[in-house]
């Protein structure tokens, strides 16, 4: 590059986000001078930030266009990496409203503001949870068909984003990550990320809840194996304008997860089984096209992830979640997540 360059990361104060800016401030080959982390601080925490110089943290919500709009007016960002959502997927069903303003309608405030812009590079982290009932593993050249608003809304955005580079020339990647696990997760939050849960009601002498009788598949995916990768994306022609699949391989049981996470934290494996919910039972992927483009990516055993996040999560204060309030709908909401 011939100048230095500033990037925007969404939702960089959360647990994604924040490990991600930690490795872009490692790719030296991005020559980035600033970093703006844009978050409302629904689940993020400004402590998950990093003190470098470098790092600008600004609270507000992508959903606010104003914002969005002078802070790339400040900045001419060449890359952008949007990570903000409520990433609730089983949630999202009874705040539908509230995903779609979130999630959907802050997504094209950001690719408005790409394109006027000019950015280089738009980054985007969608999920497997496009692809729905598809048979598992899932690649790339199946059909999505989400069964639930929240992959309704990621789908949208990869929509707009490949019409929007055939219209502008936005150039974007597309990532669609899965179960991603590791230091820095908001242990307190009741709704998402299965292992956070686990931990937390472990520390709090309390059974690990499961839905339904455990038998669901998922690939879990530790944090520090690919928040490099998506830093990185942007230096890679052959990335451009590409959907890949990024995470483990190796799909297990809820109830094998459970044993996994029970047995890091040293405690006994106790399990509430509760009513089954709507949810896509085995969800996991295969991965040959990202590791044409990018290869060597590492990959740490469920064990050794597992281990990691415990010894953190033992000495870390728990921040307190809260129950979504008001929700949309109540109609057979999950009796666990009543108010």
């Amino acid at each position: 590059m011939t100048k230095s360059a500033n990037a925007l990361v969404t939702g960089g104060a959360g647990f994604m986000g924040s490990h991600l800016v930690d490795a872009i401030l490692r790719q030296p080959d991005l020559d980035i001078s600033r970093i703006v982390v844009l978050d409302d601080l629904t689940g993020g925490s400004r402590d998950n930030l990093t003190d470098d110089p470098r790092v600008q943290f600004i609270r507000g919500s992508i959903s606010d266009v104003q914002i969005v709009d002078r802070l790339f007016e400040e900045h001419r960002f060449r890359f952008v990496y949007h990570l903000a959502a409520y990433a609730a997927e089983g949630l999202s069903h009874f705040i539908r409203r509230f995903n779609y303003t979130n999630n959907l309608i802050g997504s094209m405030n950001l690719i408005n503001a790409a394109v006027r812009c000019e950015t280089a590079c738009f980054v985007f982290t969608s999920s497997i949870a496009v692809y729905g009932e598809g048979p598992s593993p899932l690649s790339e050249d199946l059909s999505p068909r989400p069964v639930d608003p929240y992959g309704i809304a990621k789908y949208a955005v990869e929509l707009d984003l490949a019409a929007a580079h055939e219209l502008f020339g936005l150039n974007y990647v597309i990532f669609r990550p899965h179960n991603v696990y590791g230091e820095r997760q908001h242990l307190g939050d009741m709704y998402r990320n299965v292992v956070g849960i686990f931990m937390n009601r472990l520390l709090h002498g309390q059974p690990m809840p499961v839905f339904g009788d455990g038998s669901q598949q998922r690939a879990f995916t530790y944090i520090a194996d690919v928040a490099p990768v998506i830093a990185r994306s942007p230096l890679h022609p052959a990335a451009q304008n590409q959907i890949f699949n990024l995470g483990s391989d190796e799909a297990y049981s809820v109830n094998e997860l459970a044993r996994h996470v029970a047995q890091a934290m040293q405690l006994p494996p106790v399990i509430e089984h509760l009513p089954a919910r709507h949810e896509v039972h085995a969800a996991y992927c295969k991965h040959v096209k990202i590791h044409e483009v990018f290869p060597n990516i590492p990959h740490t055993p469920l064990e050794d992830g597992l281990n990691r996040m415990a010894a953190w999560a033992k000495k870390t204060p728990i921040r307190q979640g809260q129950r979504f309030d008001p929700l949309e709908l109540d109609k057979n909401l999950p009796p666990s997540w009543r108010p």
